[in-house]
């Protein structure tokens, strides 16, 4: 409709206004709900060609189009505003075209050029989190939706399987790893422990011995006694306890932090971490089997986790490979001075003329960096898929800077294509406890997290009844599939660049802005139509207002995913959702549908209503949300 106004005005310009217009000046919005109309046009960018006041200009461009449209039945102006009401033909021709399509609002498929999306990339010395469950709702939802938009996708995350803080638990399993009756150290087979979380346990044991050891290096310095640690450590310890003197508690608080840090340095465990960072790069072969048979058990575990998350992916990366890549591009890059070595033997590059600073790309030791394998992730990734049209990154905002960075050594590294990588920068997920914290083991484990809402889900369906005939693993089915439904709806939303607070309770409720309660509508239409009997071709001719507005929210659907996939905010797809269901069911409580005598009308009721269905389903399905037939 908008298209067909659009090109009327521009064809005719010259007659109407006297001269010939940009189509950026024509502008619509959405008709002021206590407004007469159906679509508006935004008449203040006319009124200087038409030399009279908004409402003569608005007056007359919509008689022109009165007269030129068969679609418009009557208008009204507002001011600087034609609000257009539209003939229930029109809408009754567009629940028509509709119908016809199951999926309708879908551009067709690999109609526009091809896009990764990143998302999950979790680091093998820990369980996925709270904060992963958003990341990879998001990263799925968007992969989704973009597809939805005609795009070629390609699914992927980069495992961080490698580093200092792999190193960490891998030495904490190696020193502290109890040994059972068989002499055998602990093991996801011997423990019973999914494999993610037993390599987590020793992530955190690691920080505990860690700060213990720290927290006795700087008894032993109050004590004076130094004996082993350098000069220049010595000092620095000396400099900043006697800074202490006559500071406020905050910034005594400070200063210690700073003491704590310079012992942790000093500790035996992070010597002995660092050199097995060294030994495995040097592909040590103990080292190399202890950390292999580690992230096995931390695959497993994932595993099971995506699978109860219901995401996928199409192509994995690990650091373990694309590290090496990353370094071999550094020392190109070395080579032909994009990059420059400090005296320790370091390698940076100089963004300081960029507005930014000093980087980091390999150590003095010759390791490497995050910096590092993300770019030669990056390039391993454009030489496998030629094609690619685009990167997104999906990542907490914590990493805003690191991506500034990220795709601006791409460019001075030559790849033109980093001008296409984009980071879907999102707001991290707030407790009532506060931030979580993975290495002192105060993360909320998404393995947990999900069983618990699923049943919490469990608990109100066997509360509300309606489980009559259901078999067994139906009912466990129907718990998942609201409990992952109310979670995954919560978290997608809101607009990815928000912060959030996480309410399980809130999120399986029937009643509100929540998954529960746009399954329950589709559940609802679903009855309905298994007792409307055979749908048959639309008849009638007249619309109740709210099917009008039902119809109108329909049509807008490809719009939203458009919009949604350009602005990469499952958001748009929810909260679209949301307002249709609340248009259902005020049909649902206002008009009869089954006890309406008129059969044409009964007959497009049972249509629009399953229609609706056909939406709801379809929008869910792009947030990786699944809705029941009975609930």
């Amino acid at each position: 409709m908008e298209n067909q106004i659009k090109q009327l005005l521009l064809d005719n310009a010259t007659t109407l206004l006297g001269t010939e217009i940009e189509s950026s000046i024509i502008q619509f919005q959405k008709t002021r709900k206590d407004v007469e109309g159906d679509l508006t046009l935004v008449i203040f960018p006319f009124v200087k060609a038409l030399k009279c006041s908004p409402v003569e200009a608005g007056n007359k461009i919509g008689e022109f189009l009165l007269e030129n449209l068969p679609f418009i039945e009557r208008f009204n102006v507002v001011s600087g505003f034609l609000n257009l009401i539209v003939k229930a033909e029109y809408w009754l021709v567009e629940l028509e075209k509709i119908n016809s399509e199951d999926k309708f609002g879908y551009a067709a498929e690999n109609s526009k050029p091809t896009v990764m999306v990143e998302y999950s990339s979790p680091n093998t010395n820990k369980p996925l989190h709270l904060g992963h469950l958003r990341n990879n709702f998001l990263g799925y939802a968007v992969a989704e939706i973009l597809k939805a938009n005609g795009h070629k996708v390609i699914k992927s995350q980069i495992i961080n399987d490698r580093g200092i803080h792999i190193c960490k638990s891998m030495l904490a399993w190696d020193k502290f790893s109890p040994l059972n009756e068989k002499g055998e150290r602990e093991t996801p087979e011997n423990t019973g422990l999914k494999g993610d979380k037993l390599v987590g346990k020793y992530y955190v044991e690691f920080d505990k011995q860690f700060n213990a050891e720290a927290k006795a290096i700087i008894s032993s310095w109050e004590k004076g006694e130094f004996d082993g640690f350098a000069d220049s450590v010595v000092t620095e310890f000396k400099r900043l306890s006697s800074s202490k003197e006559g500071k406020e508690e905050k910034a005594v608080k400070g200063i210690d932090e700073k003491i704590k840090d310079l012992a942790k340095n000093e500790t035996n465990l992070l010597r002995e971490a660092k050199d097995m960072l060294v030994k495995w790069e040097a592909r040590d072969p103990q080292t190399y089997l202890l950390w292999s048979t580690m992230n096995s058990w931390v695959y497993a575990g994932f595993k099971t986790t995506y699978e109860n998350m219901g995401v996928n992916f199409d192509k994995l990366y690990y650091e373990s490979d694309t590290f090496v890549l990353g370094k071999d591009i550094v020392l190109e890059g070395l080579k032909k001075g994009v990059f420059f070595k400090k005296e320790d033997g370091s390698v940076w590059i100089d963004l300081t003329s960029d507005g930014l600073d000093e980087k980091l790309l390999l150590r003095s030791d010759g390791t490497t960096v995050y910096m590092t394998q993300d770019v030669g992730t990056a390039v391993d990734r454009y030489n496998d898929f030629p094609d690619l049209n685009g990167m997104i990154y999906t990542v907490g905002n914590e990493q805003d800077y690191h991506f500034k960075v990220l795709f601006l050594i791409l460019k001075k590294l030559g790849y033109d294509w980093a001008d296409n990588c984009h980071h879907l920068s999102y707001g991290m997920v707030d407790l009532p406890s506060g931030k979580m914290k993975s290495r002192e083991g105060t993360v909320v484990d998404a393995d947990d997290l999900m069983d618990e809402i699923v049943s919490s889900a469990r608990e109100m369906t066997q509360e509300r009844g309606y489980l009559e005939g259901m078999t067994d693993q139906d009912k466990v089915d129907l718990y998942k599939l609201i409990g992952m439904g109310g979670l995954k709806y919560y978290l997608l939303k809101v607009d990815p660049k928000k912060r959030m607070m996480f309410d399980p309770a809130e999120s399986i409720e029937l009643n509100g802005n929540t998954g529960p309660f746009i399954q329950y509508a589709h559940a609802r239409i679903q009855s309905l139509l298994n007792r409307g009997g055979e749908l048959n071709d639309i008849k009638a001719s007249n619309l109740e207002l709210v099917e009008k507005e039902i119809i109108k929210q329909l049509v807008q659907f490809s719009l939203v995913i458009e919009e949604a996939a350009k602005e990469m905010s499952p958001a748009l797809i929810a909260n679209y959702t949301y307002e249709l269901v609340k248009l259902f069911n005020q049909f649902y409580q206002n008009v009869p549908v089954l006890i309406e005598e008129d059969e044409a009308i009964k007959n497009m009721r049972l249509v629009l209503s399953k229609n609706v269905a056909k939406v709801v389903s379809n929008a869910m399905s792009l947030l990786g949300i699944n809705v029941p037939d009975r609930m």
